[in-house]
């Protein structure tokens, strides 16, 4: 699927095992860029270790409950963005949905933000959960991110609990977000 984001056209597409060491790439430095300066080197390494390894990353894209899509500039083939879903959702105990999906990891490259790509993979996730049926769509949001706060209240997303998020032997407080579809 192609969409103009009004700068230039992007593609949105299914992640294959051969974007394996992109994507792995791409959620290293868009997570780094936006959170390295909070944690310790020895529980960084270890995080990302555990979340985006090429290994982990190819397990995830041959997992049937874990879709990533992903966003590239039409003219080349360069990852520009990404948003991982996974059904049934992580956080289905907090909720009385009945079917929740789980969002994850919804990246831009850090030089491309602001520019629809987030946007555009937050359009496709709604989209999808319609097309499984879920009744709504969970995700987290480390408490003083507040960028990312404003762009999914945007949405309708709402907090519903308070919740730990573990980068090594960090805590950090994070917020559940749900969208009740």
């Amino acid at each position: 699927m192609s969409k103009d984001t009004g700068r230039r056209m992007m593609i949105l597409r299914p992640a294959s095992l051969s974007d394996a060491d992109n994507l792995a790439h791409l959620g290293r430095s868009s997570f780094c860029a936006a959170f390295e300066h909070l944690y310790r080197p020895v529980d960084l390494s270890a995080f990302l270790e555990e979340a985006y390894s090429v290994e982990v990353v190819t397990t995830e894209i041959g997992d049937p409950a874990i879709t990533h899509q992903l966003a590239q500039d039409a003219d080349s083939s360069a990852l520009t963005g990404y948003v991982k879903i996974k059904q049934p959702s992580g956080y289905s105990e907090y909720s009385d949905a009945a079917n929740p999906l789980g969002l994850g990891q919804l990246y831009c490259a850090p030089t491309r933000i602001g520019e629809g790509i987030g946007a555009a993979l937050m359009d496709w996730a709604l989209t999808e959960a319609k097309t499984l049926g879920c009744d709504a769509i969970q995700l987290s949001v480390w408490s003083e991110n507040f960028g990312a706060q404003r762009f999914y209240a945007r949405y309708g997303f709402t907090k519903i609990a308070d919740i730990a998020f573990w980068v090594g032997q960090h805590r950090d407080d994070e917020f559940l977000y749900e969208l009740r579809i």
